[in-house]
């Protein structure tokens, strides 16, 4: 432990590297979906499987999250607390509004639609209450969660893990593929468009709506 810098000490430039973006990413990822299906039970009393991905457990809107925080609010954490709540509040309404219009774009679907919240050109892809969510979400990761993360991550950055790293960047190029190729196609059908060849017919025996609807419960189609 004696060779770990102090976290308060740290410099922008010799914080991240390539290697423990993936781990704030690939880590943030699956806690989304624990965290958001432990609150789909709370609150909705049902369980829903509120992933993004097909093969993992995992929602890459979280992991990026996760990395736009740690990168954003890293050299903000001298300040207090109320500077941070407010980069994170305005840093977590542009990122929801930006991941709802390119889903909009690339797949002509939306995971979440909130009621108009006097955010002006955001329209209803974030709001108000959501926002305040990011602002303490940002004051914790940045405070709490991610120094003993960026601890955890350059401790063992040995030879075992860099090899564990490789395989799951692997496995999840893999799962983005798949899953977006699963989920154009179903693009692809809603516009009655017949498979073209032997993977479109893949997916749609094996990935027809009614499966994907088990990955993706709250998709809404945009016409």
């Amino acid at each position: 432990m004696n060779n770990i810098i102090d976290y308060d000490k740290k410099k922008f430039k010799d914080e991240f590297n390539l290697y423990k973006l993936f781990w704030i990413f690939y880590i943030g990822g699956i806690a989304g979906v624990i965290i958001e299906t432990i609150w789909c039970i709370l609150t909705n009393g049902y369980f829903e499987y509120r992933t993004a991905l097909i093969l993992e457990p995992l929602n890459p809107v979280y992991g990026i999250g996760a990395i736009l925080i740690s990168l954003l609010l890293f050299n903000l954490r001298k300040y207090n607390n109320f500077i941070l709540y407010i980069a994170s509040f305005i840093i977590g309404g542009l990122f929801e509004t930006a991941c709802s219009i390119f889903q909009e774009i690339l797949f002509g679907t939306v995971s979440w639609m909130y009621k108009p919240s006097n955010l002006g050109i955001l329209g209803n892809r974030t709001s108000l209450i959501y926002c305040f969510f990011w602002g303490f979400l940002g004051i914790i990761w940045i405070r709490f969660i991610y120094p003993i993360l960026s601890k955890l991550v350059d401790t063992f950055s040995n030879k075992f893990t860099k090899i564990l790293t490789f395989v799951l960047v692997t496995i999840l190029s893999i799962d983005v593929i798949f899953s977006s190729g699963a989920l154009l196609r179903q693009k692809e059908r809603r516009n009655k468009i017949p498979p073209q060849n032997s993977i479109d017919t893949f997916y749609d025996i094996h990935f027809s709506d009614d499966v994907l609807k088990f990955f993706y419960h709250n998709i809404t189609v945009i016409d």
